[in-house]
C-alpha cells in the first residue's frame, strides 16, 4: 500500500543579506511534520558578498537547530563556548536546551572551492523532558554522514538524522526521526517503506519527480498521511535529482511557538523571553568571530 499525500505547496520568499531564502514550514497547511516545525531552504547563490559578522546573533529555547549545507561552508558560534565549521555535504546540530544565543556565518566553500551557498535550516522540537537541558552542539563533516549506495547505479542515499538499514548518524535522537538526502540518477527510482503514524514529507531541489503517482516539481514540500505504506521516488527529470525525505513519530505534547522559542506553554514562552532578556543566556565573546 502507498502512503497517500495530504498536499503539496511551496515556500514564501524572502532575503537575508545577499541570501534567498524559502520558509517552507511552518506554512498554511502544517505547524509540523513529525519533530519538524521549522524548515528553511537556501536557493543556490553564486559568490554572494557576505561582508558582515554572522547572520545575526539570537537566542534558541527548547529546540535543536540543524543545518545542513549542500553547497558552500558555515560556521558556528554560541554563547556556551560551541564553535565549529562544516563543509560542502555537512551538517551541524545545535540543541537549544534551556537556553543559548548563537549565530552562523554562511559563505561559499574556499576549502573546496564551491561557487555556490545552498543548504537547509531546520528546528527539530525536543520532548518536554529534555527542552531544560543544557545546551550542546555536535559538528558533521561531509565524509562523517553515512551513505549507502543504491543498486544498479540508480544514486545513493545518505541518513543525516536518524536511521537506515544499518546506518546511523551520529546527530542525536530523542524521538524516532529521520532525514534522508536521497540522490537518484536521470529516469531510476527509489522505495521507502514506512511504519504506521510516522510522519514525513519531501523537498526536491531542483528538476521533477514523481511521488506515489503525483508530480512535483523544485521548491515544492510534499506531505503524506501517517498511515503505513511506501513512498515511491521516480527521477522524471532529463539529469540527476537531489531530494530531501524527513519526518517521524507525531509530536504529541503541546507546542506553542513564538519567535525562536517552541515550548509547551505561554507561561514556558513569558520565562523564556524573561531569562534571555535578563542575561541568562549568555552572549557571544567578541572574539569568537572571524574578520
Amino acid at each position: 500500500m502507498k502512503k497517500q499525500i495530504n498536499f503539496s505547496t511551496e515556500g514564501s520568499l524572502t532575503s537575508v543579506g545577499p541570501l534567498t531564502i524559502s520558509r517552507v514550514l511552518p506554512n498554511r497547511y502544517a505547524e509540523k511534520v513529525g519533530p519538524f516545525v521549522f524548515l528553511d531552504y537556501v536557493a543556490p547563490a553564486l559568490k554572494p558578498h557576505i561582508d558582515k559578522r554572522g547572520m545575526g546573533a539570537h537566542p534558541h529555547r527548547g529546540i535543536a537547530t540543524l543545518t545542513y549545507i549542500l553547497q558552500g561552508e558555515v560556521e558556528h558560534f554560541d554563547s556556551r563556548g560551541h564553535r565549529a565549521k562544516i563543509h560542502s555535504g555537512g551538517a551541524q546540530w545545535m540543541k537549544a536546551g534551556n537556553g543559548i544565543v548563537h549565530d552562523e556565518n554562511f559563505n561559499y566553500d574556499r576549502e573546496m572551492d564551491s561557487r555556490y551557498i545552498q543548504g537547509f535550516q531546520f528546528w527539530i522540537n525536543l520532548p518536554a523532558k529534555n527542552k531544560a537541558e543544557e545546551p550542546a552542539h555536535v559538528a558533521v563533516q561531509a565524509e562523517e554522514v553515512p551513505r549507502k549506495t543504491l543498486q544498479s547505479e540508480r544514486g545513493w542515499i545518505k541518513v543525516v538524522v536518524g536511521q537506515y538499514e544499518g546506518l546511523s548518524s551520529k546527530i542525536p535522537d530523542y524521538a524516532e526521526q529521520f532525514l534522508y538526502h536521497i540522490h537518484l540518477e536521470a529516469g531510476k527510482y527509489f522505495s521507502l517503506s514506512l511504519a504506521e503514524g510516522m510522519e514525513v514529507a519531501a523537498f526536491l531541489t531542483e528538476g521533477t519527480v514523481n511521488l506515489n503517482g503525483a508530480d512535483a516539481k523544485a521548491g515544492e514540500l510534499v506531505v503524506f498521511d501517517r498511515h503505513a505504506g511506501d513512498i515511491d521516488i521516480s527521477n522524471t527529470s532529463g539529469t540527476a535529482i537531489d531530494l530531501l525525505l524527513f519526518g517521524g513519530e507525531e509530536y504529541k505534547e503541546p507546542v506553542v511557538a513564538r519567535g525562536p522559542f517552541v515550548l509547551n506553554s505561554a507561561k514556558e514562552i513569558d520565562l523564556a523571553y524573561q531569562d534571555y532578556h535578563s542575561g541568562k543566556y549568555g552572549s557571544i565573546e567578541q572574539g569568537s568571530y572571524n574578520y
